[in-house]
C-alpha cells in the first residue's frame, strides 16, 4: 500500500524532504530515495532495524542517500531539525500511530503527504478520525485484503 501511494505521489511531484518513521528494514525510505532521487531520513526504535536499513541501503545503491538513526518516535533533534517533511511514511501499528499523530502532523510540510500503514480496515476509521482531529484530510485510501494505507495532507487554503 505504501509503495502504491508513493507511486501515485511521484506522478504528481517529487518530494524534497523524506522521513520514514519506524523504518524496519528501510524498504520505504530506500524506494522513495531511489524513485525521487533524493535523500531520506529513516528512524526506528530498534537499533537492529537501523543497522539492517543501513545495510539494505548500501546493497540497493542508496547508501549515501539514506540516513538511518535510532530514535523513539519523533523525539530526536535530528528528526526535528530536518522538518518539515514533504513525505512521511509511518508503517507501524495503530496505537503508535495514534500516539504520534500530533508530532507527525506538525512535521508535515504544507502540501506534503503523510502515508500511514500497518492498519487493518477496522483500525483505519479510528486512525483517520485521529488525524482529522489534527487538521489533516485524506487524499487516498488503499485497501489490500484486510490491510489499509491512508494518505493524508493539509487542506488547501
Amino acid at each position: 500500500g505504501c509503495l502504491l501511494a508513493l507511486d501515485a505521489l511521484l506522478k504528481q511531484r517529487i518530494p524534497a524532504r523524506i522521513l520514514d518513521v519506524g523504518c524496519g528494514t528501510g524498504v520505504l525510505a530506500i524506494a522513495a530515495a531511489r524513485a525521487a532521487g533524493r535523500s531520506a531520513l529513516a528512524s526506528d526504535i530498534d537499533p537492529e532495524a537501523v543497522r539492517v536499513t543501513v545495510d539494505n541501503a548500501r546493497l540497493n545503491g542508496t547508501g549515501p542517500r539514506i540516513r538511518a538513526i535510532t530514535a523513539p518516535g519523533l523525539k530526536d533533534p535530528r528528526i526535528a531539525n530536518s522538518a518539515p517533511y514533504d513525505l512521511i511514511f509511518a508503517n507501524i501499528l495503530a496505537r503508535p500511530l495514534v500516539a504520534l499523530a500530533q508530532g507527525l502532523a506538525q512535521a508535515l510540510a504544507p502540501g506534503g503527504r503523510l502515508i500511514l500503514s500497518g492498519l487493518t480496515r477496522d483500525q483505519s476509521r479510528w486512525i483517520l478520525a485521529t488525524y482529522r482531529n489534527r487538521g489533516l484530510v485524506p487524499v487516498q485510501k488503499i485497501g489490500l485484503g484486510n490491510w489499509m494505507t491512508l494518505v493524508l495532507t493539509w487542506p488547501q487554503k
